[in-house]
């Protein structure tokens, strides 16, 4: 088990240092770039919708739901103010109050 986790470790640690040393020839197009800038934001949307909108094993979008109530005040507060800061702030604030 120790050596199967090493060895994707090293898979996935090599992979990354293909794109990130500069040493190294390989450049990516500019297609490629365009395309590749569409995944920060894929990743991180699949990483937040379950947790706001699924709650046990359903989707739940109840005004009670702390979760929504938390996104759409840092949604409102983010598009209000361009301040991270605050965004972070108001939202945990409200999700910590709600919960």
């Amino acid at each position: 088990m120790m050596t199967t986790i090493l060895l994707m470790a090293c898979i996935t640690f090599f992979t990354r240092y293909l794109f990130l040393h500069r040493a190294l020839p390989f450049k990516v197009g500019p297609k490629m770039q365009q395309f590749l800038s569409f995944s920060a934001p894929a990743v991180l949307t699949a990483i937040w919708v379950p947790i706001v909108f699924i709650n046990d094993g359903g989707i739940n979008l109840n005004w009670q739901n702390p979760y929504l109530s938390a996104a759409i005040v840092a949604i409102i507060v983010a598009y209000k103010t361009h301040n991270i800061y605050l965004t972070t702030l108001a939202s945990m604030g409200l999700f910590l109050i709600l919960n």
